[in-house]
């Protein structure tokens, strides 16, 4: 991609989010860090104890900062925010910076740490380096990443064939989304084992739902939407007719008041609350999520029309809620913003 003709219209819209995570990646307080400590000699500063991804207020933000990035800087390689993005990159994956990292999550004590969404978010980094060919400092960047990736693909594939059941919170521990993240990762990588593993446990534990508990949803701190980040998943990794029949048993009426309230689109009632901003966020995962359903679905699926609608409601919503006016919002809204203008889950 370049920034000519349409392309530098883009860029413009994509500029203030690229701006968002340029402020955050590399300031280092506050920080909310989730450390074991194993001794007293654990008690560390964050740079000292994750010297790429101590920046952005945590380590997940860190990772999908970094990510966001290395994505505009690939898509949008003239535009005025390019530079600084692949220099603010390339101060944090160096081999010396992430064998500090390789360092801290191996520790045996620390299995479970940033799993799944942290770890997730680190394949995805890995894998939109994979795709930036031609690119040397990419290059040398995803060679530096090497030994993480491999862990954190590791973590993962131990862990999720042991889970006897979903995790369906609309936070962190989610596991639709990170598995989401993980098949688009090992299509990228070639990871055919991987991508199956994800194919079997997507089927095990999401392809018998039905009726899905819109009602439900959202809850006070979410950032990610259960239902729809398993439908996201279930796009993904099931052939297209079978994914809109496995829909229409799990989508209810969708012309329903229920169904009605659950497509509309929700607004942070405090932004300077960390917890309560997650649902600006909520917002721009709904809106890529929502086109991610609908683009593999026949046109003339009844659930077509009615999710088209609702992405564009809340694609609007989001960007407009994305302001940066709080770093409890703006260390990582940024990432998410850039994630739908882009069209990163899209195949």
């Amino acid at each position: 991609m370049s920034v000519a003709g349409p392309e530098a219209v883009r860029a413009r819209e994509v500029a203030p989010f690229a701006e968002m995570a340029l402020a955050s990646l590399h300031r280092e307080y506050p920080s909310h860090v989730t450390h074991l400590l194993r001794s007293a000699a654990d008690i560390r500063p964050p740079r000292e104890l994750t010297p790429a991804f101590y920046g952005c207020f945590d380590w997940h933000s860190a990772v999908h900062g970094h990510w966001c990035l290395v994505r505009v800087a690939r898509c949008f390689p003239d535009a005025n925010f390019a530079a600084r993005a692949r220099a603010a990159a390339g101060e944090s994956l160096t081999p010396e910076r992430i064998a500090g990292e390789v360092a801290y999550l191996g520790a045996e004590e620390r299995r479970g740490f940033e799993r799944p969404y942290g770890l997730a978010w680190l394949l995805q980094l890995c894998a939109e380096l994979r795709e930036w060919e031609g690119d040397a400092a990419a290059a040398a960047w995803l060679a530096a990443l090497a030994p993480l990736e491999a862990l954190a693909a590791s973590r993962l594939a131990d862990w999720l064939p042991k889970l006897p059941w979903p995790i369906r919170s609309g936070e962190h521990s989610q596991t639709a989304f990170a598995m989401g993240l993980g098949w688009d990762w090992a299509r990228a990588a070639r990871e055919a084992g991987f991508a199956a593993m994800i194919g079997r446990r997507a089927r095990d534990l999401y392809g018998g739902d039905a009726g899905a508990p819109i009602a439900y949803e959202p809850s006070g701190h979410d950032f990610l939407s259960p239902v729809l980040a398993e439908a996201d998943l279930m796009r993904r990794v099931l052939p297209a007719a079978e994914f809109a029949t496995w829909l229409e048993r799990f989508l209810p009426d969708l012309e329903s008041d229920v169904a009605a309230r659950w497509l509309t689109p929700v607004a942070s009632p405090d932004r300077a609350d960390g917890k309560l901003a997650h649902l600006d966020g909520l917002d721009l995962s709904r809106a890529w999520m929502l086109e991610g359903i609908v683009a593999a679905l026949p046109p003339a699926h009844r659930c077509a029309a009615p999710l088209r609608e609702a992405a564009r409601r809340h694609r609007e919503q989001g960007l407009a809620g994305a302001t940066g006016e709080h770093y409890e919002g703006g260390h990582w809204l940024g990432s998410f913003a850039v994630y739908l203008l882009t069209g990163r889950g899209l195949r």
